[in-house]
């Protein structure tokens, strides 16, 4: 068997048409890891497509809104992390025709595949709030899901002296939802130690009827919320924002609140990448346009030769890069016992996990199945969801080094 670091340096080539056994497509975690497991296993001929030359590790974006981390530690060239013996074409794709096995590329040129590996993320909708879009980046309205506004936030929360503060989570599938509190408890915490959290008014807008929807994790990020005296507005949502008046209006059954506001932290509402519902890839009845794979074997229920995983994936799991490590182990298994002519075997449990930063040394370690129960790594250690010192250490300092070294190569 091949290894990953068998070949010659990763292969970048332009736009053109060809054919390829297996193309990935998404050079985030789901797409890199698993190409990586994929040659591991021997599988030649696999191309990947991704049109950034950076690779970023989203989960230290929190961190670095919060003041705990650096911009710098989120990224690496993303040449440096292709596998060996893998062929980057630098390009996005624009259409997916799953009949004729073909990708349209936004570059040029269209490529057929045996086999097609979806992974291509989620895409933030900004403009389906009305005034957001405007609004994003332009002054007091910011979010920590992109890198560069997440450097911007971590500046405008290290200096609150006074005022009010609102953070948001949308509603519907998001990655990773829970993010959108971490900076907001690593920020309380630092206003707190530095004597200035009675004059700062924090507002928490989250779509579900609790902070987190499983009573275990409620319980222990409602004494952070409690200690820092957060107004948790819940069942509710951001609605618009109205740069004139500087007002966040959040809807929820009881009706239509404005609050004004100094900093507005928005996490998006998100969807999937439009190709995926034209090319017929979304079940009809799924109006974010996910794509329709079994959520147990990530292969597409329709189109035998169409695998997917990650954000972009209708599984019934919640979407974060803790599920992906498992589904690129799943899908690898499946891939490669198809290309033998092998049933597909196989099966990705659902879980989950959300890494849930209350302060800026401790972690609520989230582990959840699909149905909200309890999915400790450890499972003789079934409190290890309490807030804790050591899952702090772990999620910020341990858990990048393990990222780029061992998951992106497909060795964990």
């Amino acid at each position: 068997m091949a290894t990953a670091g068998a070949d010659s340096s990763p292969r970048t080539t332009r736009p053109r048409t060809g054919h390829h056994r297996v193309i990935v497509v998404g050079g985030g975690n789901g797409g890199i890891s698993v190409a990586a497991r994929l040659r591991r296993r021997g599988v030649d001929d696999i191309a990947l497509i991704d049109p950034s030359d950076v690779h970023e590790y989203k989960p230290l974006f929190s961190h670095v809104a919060g003041g705990t981390a650096r911009i710098s530690e989120t990224t690496r060239p993303q040449r440096t992390v292709i596998p060996d013996g893998v062929s980057w074409i630098r390009d996005a794709v624009s259409a997916i025709d799953p009949a004729r096995s073909s990708l349209s590329l936004t570059g040029g040129g269209t490529l057929t595949y045996d086999h097609v590996i979806l992974s291509p993320g989620i895409q933030y909708d900004w403009a389906s709030v009305p005034g957001l879009a405007e609004a994003i980046g332009t002054g007091d309205v910011t979010t920590h899901y992109t890198g560069d506004l997440a450097a911007r936030t971590s500046l405008r929360l290290r200096d609150m002296r006074a005022g009010t503060v609102v953070f948001t989570q949308p509603a519907g599938p998001a990655s990773c939802a829970g993010a959108a509190q971490k900076p907001m408890y690593q920020a309380c915490d630092y206003w707190q130690r530095t004597g200035v959290l009675g004059d700062i008014r924090v507002v928490m807008v989250v779509p579900d009827d609790t902070v987190f929807g499983i009573p275990a994790f409620d319980r222990e990020i409602g004494r952070a919320i409690d200690r820092y005296g957060i107004e948790l507005r819940t069942s509710s949502a951001l609605i618009e924002v109205d740069a004139d008046t500087g007002d966040a209006v959040i809807g929820s059954a009881s009706g239509i609140e404005r609050i004004h506001f100094d900093l507005l932290n928005v996490v998006p509402p998100q969807s999937a990448p439009e190709w995926i519902a034209a090319g017929g890839l979304a079940a009809p009845d799924d109006a974010d346009g996910f794509i329709e794979v079994d959520p147990e074997t990530l292969r597409h229920r329709r189109y035998g030769n169409v695998w997917a995983l990650g954000d972009a994936a209708a599984t019934t799991n919640s979407k974060s890069g803790g599920a992906l490590r498992k589904q690129t182990m799943v899908l690898a298994k499946n891939l490669v016992s198809a290309l033998e002519g092998r049933r597909p075997r196989a099966r990705y449990d659902g879980y989950g996990v959300c890494p849930m930063t209350v302060s800026r040394s401790s972690v609520v370690w989230a582990e959840f199945g699909p149905s909200g129960e309890l999915m400790p790594t450890i499972p003789f250690f079934r409190r290890m969801y309490r807030e804790s010192g050591l899952s702090w250490f772990f999620d910020r300092r341990i858990l990048p080094w393990v990222y780029w070294n061992l998951i992106l190569t497909g060795r964990v």
